[in-house]
């Protein structure tokens, strides 16, 4: 155990952590240079490496002067925090990457905090210092002055390039305290092997094998064929594979005490392994031993934002109802329940971290269980007061009961951390006074940036402000936030209407103050992106049964008068009155189409 090192890479998005996990793949001979591919070689989802960003933490082992490494990389988008946490657990160490043209933003600070949380050996790297704009020195004193940390204990490297990776592995060994020495072990005060334990990190789910499960061994050793048993879950298994990762799966005959790596379950209910559980072994049966106590395992994640999903084509709702229960597994941050709309049939309100995080699972959905879904306008999560005293959580719009019941309701509200310019302070400052923000605390980082502190409600968060935050900072602000409490506003429900039909995927909750604003955009963007028909389309806002705005999409008309080529005037008007009669009649028969668009016409303020 003294050889082994646990670590994971963290920072803030595009500052380089997946190519530096390339150069420690290729300088330690765990992947041969001739097959190291283009792009990252831990992104593996098809997804990663399209977008260039990481969404699923991948952990690796390697060996280097006689020690063992497992390396554990991590998303940076703020969306993923929740990898990143589980990731922190697992280990010992962690190496902070700073990029050397950008220096400090707010998911830095915030993945640097949790990993302090965790008491980890943190390892400050500046990273592209091959670039014509880097500038080491000054982010060295940002580093010192932000963080705390001595500038002498910062490593320049480049993962480009390969630059002083090897100086950086060395310190790896030197720094990173070894299992035993610090981490878990000492803080449940560990020191019987006897009983073999281990935390589930993460879990894959594979047509074959069943449910595989990485694992951070704890104490003692899992060997092939041992019987094993989930404690929270309560389900006894017997293990079929047992392994590393290099970065694919490496059969082994057992797994020792510190080690990273997975055990193939052979589960095929996905509710049966989850993130967080502890596995155990004893040297007496598993099921006549004493019920032992599991491992500290990971708070439970709160889902940020809730959307519909649901199937264009209704005989699909099974497939996603599967594809759902299989995606909870590989992400534990999703959470759904059965929904029933009157116009879009049966679907799923579905629970997630924020706008990407919404967007990532739409498009796993589509590309990997082939299929065609409509995704409904973003909300969250409000609290809501009858007047009997009453509360009832409620994640949609439509979920809320008749106003005229309702006492009170109280919407989230976030912290929110800006890493910015000081040119931009005052652009900044307007947005989120435009957004009912509040001014907490301003600091300066250096001489051109500060740390700007507010108080936000999540529902202005959530739906076009980091695009108006890079606009105002010419794309140099970054952002970071983390849930405070739900607070009581004056808040009411915009129900939109097209042809006199509620559609409840397009309603939303807003502050009172807001509502015309709101109601009058939505129905103007609306009007471009409902295609025409062959009646006039009403469009309308109301709060209640008062409409406060309204738009009319004009019908599609056929010249029925071309083929006159003279005579009275009557016969013209016959025909006229002929097709109105038609439409009206259509209109009475005929449905109005939404196309994908209309439900995201919420999120753009243009």
């Amino acid at each position: 155990m003294k050889n082994i090192r646990n670590f994971c890479i963290i920072a803030h998005i595009d500052h380089g952590k997946s190519t530096l996990a390339d150069r420690f793949l290729e300088t330690t001979g765990t992947v041969a240079k001739r097959d190291m591919k283009h792009g990252q070689m831990l992104d593996t989802m098809e997804l990663e490496q399209e977008r260039g960003i990481t969404i699923k933490l991948q952990p690796v082992r390697m060996d280097w002067n006689g020690y063992i490494l497992n390396l554990i990389d991590t998303p940076g988008h703020v969306d993923f925090t929740y990898e990143v946490s589980r990731s922190i657990a697992a280990c010992e160490g962690a190496i902070l990457v700073i990029d050397a043209t950008q220096g400090i933003e707010a998911q830095t600070l915030a993945n640097l905090y949790m990993a302090m949380e965790f008491d980890l050996k943190i390892i400050p790297v500046i990273n592209k210092i091959d670039m014509p704009a880097a500038d080491p020195e000054r982010i060295k004193i940002e580093i010192e002055n932000a963080l705390a940390i001595p500038k002498e204990e910062v490593i320049e490297v480049s993962a480009k390039t390969g630059e002083n990776v090897e100086e950086l592995l060395e310190a790896i060994i030197k720094r990173v305290p070894s299992p035993d020495e610090s981490g878990m072990r000492k803080q449940l005060k560990i020191t019987d092997d006897n009983e073999a334990k281990a935390l589930v990190f993460d879990s894959v789910y594979d047509t074959y094998r069943g449910v595989v499960a990485y694992v951070r061994m704890v104490s003692g050793t899992f060997k092939k064929g041992d019987s094993l048993r989930f404690l929270n879950a309560k389900t006894d298994i017997e293990v079929t594979d047992i392994g590393y990762f290099r970065p694919q799966y490496e059969s082994q005959k057992e797994l020792l005490s510190g080690e990273v790596g997975y055990v193939v379950t052979g589960l095929k209910s996905v509710g049966e392994a989850r993130v967080g559980d502890t596995i155990y072994k004893s040297q007496v049966r598993v099921s006549s031993a004493s019920e032992p106590k599991p491992l500290p395992g990971y708070k439970t994640v709160v889902p940020m934002v809730y959307a519909g999903i649901y199937c264009i084509d209704g005989d699909d709702f099974p497939q996603l109802r599967d594809s759902l229960e299989k995606l909870t597994l590989n992400d534990a941050a999703l959470t759904y329940e059965p929904d029933q709309s009157p116009a879009l049939g049966s679907g799923f309100q579905c629970g997630f971290l924020g706008l990407l995080h919404m967007d990532i699972v739409r498009e796993r959905l589509e590309r990997e269980y082939d299929l065609d879904l409509i995704v409904t306008a973003p909300s969250v999560s409000y609290i809501v007061k009858t007047n009997d005293g009453k509360e009832e959580t409620i994640s949609s719009p439509a979920a809320l009961v008749d106003r005229s019941h309702v006492d009170s309701i109280a919407e989230p509200w976030v912290k929110m951390e800006i890493v910015c310019p000081k040119d931009s302070v005052g652009n900044i400052m307007k947005i989120v006074q435009q957004r009912r923000g509040t001014y907490l605390n301003l600091t300066y980082i250096d001489e051109e940036r500060v740390l700007l502190l507010f108080e936000m409600p999540l529902a202005t968060v959530i739906l076009d402000f980091y695009d108006n935050l890079k606009n105002v900072s010419s794309g140099y602000a970054s952002m970071n936030y983390d849930f405070l409490n739900y607070r009581v506003e004056d808040l009411i429900k915009l129900d939109i209407y097209v042809a006199d039909e509620v559609i409840d995927g397009l309603s939303a909750m807003c502050h009172r103050s807001e509502a015309q604003t709101l109601g009058n955009r939505l129905c103007k963007k609306l009007k471009e992106i409902i295609p025409r028909h062959q009646f006039q389309v009403k469009i309308q806002a109301a709060i209640g049964g008062k409409i406060i705005a309204r738009e009319t999409l004009s019908a599609l008309r056929k010249d029925v008068t071309a083929k006159l080529y003279g005579g009275d005037v009557t016969r013209k008007n016959k025909l006229l009155k002929k097709q109105k009669a038609g439409k009206k009649r259509r209109k009475q028969m005929g449905g109005v189409s939404l196309p994908q668009e209309a439900f995201q016409a919420i999120l753009k303020k243009d």
